[in-house]
């Protein structure tokens, strides 16, 4: 059998003069400065504390060695086995944020000028930025004002011969309807990547979000559930296109072949229409080891998550103006990334920015996630009308001004937890 195409770093083994993958390792004071930056001062205690660790590494230092390698190593590929195991895949691939993984599913697609993709009006900027910068078209498909999520009736209306990927967009976690858009794809014969990015343990009819689309992406940027030191993401594929996933990692380089006189070989990837170049979006053994170790944890961290979303939404029916958080069904699991919290205008006697306004001075911070996409200065300067794209999203135009914000759902105290609960009543009870 030939030999499995992996990323390369210098690391020749066991020699007289061998060339070490680290060219300058990390001493004791850098992982005192790492463990200063971890754990904060929080009281008069903390410097006694520290000294006694400061001892105890110097010590171990002198007793240890410096890890054989800081990327693509071991505690990776432990992780994406885990991962693997997690999602039901086979495919997963560490990278450096889930930006990265939108962008490889792109150019798997070939995406280029004049090229056409359907991202929701509602999403972050990453979702699509891609696209832009390659000269795409993106269009933007209407929103379900229940879920925020793409109304696949509308991206059915959108669809053009020049439509070549579908980006759904699982927002707060809740998962976006996938049926009716892999039955689009299928007819139409359009990749689909879902943006899965707040979705890492949501599940869709018996299948993990992000593994029901042909790509999937998640982020571990450390506002997620779980982060992998403040950056990371993983992408998966559902197509055979999955066993070159590493190889567009790290720019194509395959050691399964060589060139005359050199290591290796840097193949061309093979795209859906034609082959494509692969960039860099290697990952760390440090990122690695801290998602290995909150993915221990990930379920009770959702399950946290939940029970405060089932609290909010349980104490938000006592008011018939407010919309709240849909909850788990047979189906649909969430992984209460975010807390949807919606009005009804007409029964408030305002909108949502009223509401905004009036929390804000309780000192409960919630944020819409996110402002339709055709508002920013970067799609005005590419050449997309504002106000045409306003009345071909109307949902989101309704949605966004007048119906929807998020709230927090952290391990909140009990004590947060029912003063934002109060104070949203209350501030209702005030607009009314």
């Amino acid at each position: 059998m030939p030999k499995k195409p992996s990323d390369f770093r210098y690391n020749t083994g066991p020699s007289q003069v061998p060339w070490a993958a680290v060219g300058e390792n990390y001493n004791a004071s850098d992982i005192m400065a790492l463990i200063k930056f971890l754990i904060m001062k929080n009281d008069d205690e903390y410097d006694n504390a520290l000294k006694e660790v400061e001892t105890a590494i110097q010590k171990l230092s002198k007793h240890g060695k410096a890890p054989g390698k800081l990327s693509l190593g071991d505690n990776v590929s432990l992780l994406e086995e885990k991962i693997n195991h997690y999602l039901g895949t086979n495919n997963a691939t560490f990278i450096t944020n889930a930006t990265a993984g939108f962008e490889i599913a792109y150019k798997y697609a070939n995406l280029g000028p004049g090229d056409e993709v359907i991202a929701p009006a509602i999403t972050f900027m990453a979702t699509i930025s891609y696209p832009l910068s390659v000269g795409a078209k993106v269009v933007f498909a209407d929103v379900d004002p229940r879920t925020i999520n793409m109304d696949p009736a509308d991206v059915a209306k959108k669809i053009t011969k020049k439509t070549k990927v579908i980006v759904p967009v699982h927002i707060g976690g809740w998962p976006a309807n996938m049926d009716p858009i892999m039955e689009l794809s299928k007819e139409h014969d359009i990749v689909v990547l879902e943006d899965a990015a707040h979705a890492f343990g949501s599940i869709y009819k018996g299948k993990k979000a992000g593994t029901i689309g042909h790509f999937g992406a998640y982020s571990f940027h450390e506002v997620k559930n779980v982060t992998s030191f403040g950056e990371g993401g993983v992408l998966v594929s559902t197509l055979p296109f999955g066993e070159d996933l590493k190889k567009c990692r790290f720019l194509g380089l395959d050691l399964s072949r060589k060139i005359k006189n050199w290591l290796y070989d840097v193949v061309a990837v093979e795209g859906k229409y034609g082959p494509f170049a692969a960039g860099n979006c290697s990952s760390t053994e440090v990122q690695a080891l801290g998602l290995i170790q909150q993915m221990g944890r990930i379920d009770d961290i959702i399950a946290v998550r939940r029970r405060n979303a089932q609290y909010l939404t349980k104490r938000f029916e006592e008011n018939e103006a407010i919309i709240p958080q849909l909850l788990d069904t047979e189906e649909i699991r969430s992984t209460y990334h975010l807390y949807l919290l919606q009005v009804d205008p007409k029964k408030l006697k305002g909108d949502i920015q009223n509401l905004k306004q009036k929390l804000d001075e309780r000192g409960i911070t919630n944020i819409p996630h996110f402002a339709p996409l055709y508002k920013f200065n970067v799609l005005k300067r590419l050449g997309y009308n504002q106000e045409e794209w306003e009345k071909a999203c109307p949902n989101a135009e309704n949605a966004f001004n007048h119906c929807f914000t998020h709230l927090p759902l952290y391990g909140l105290t009990q004590e947060q937890l029912e003063y934002m609960a109060e104070n949203v009543l209350q501030s209702v009870k005030e607009l009314q």
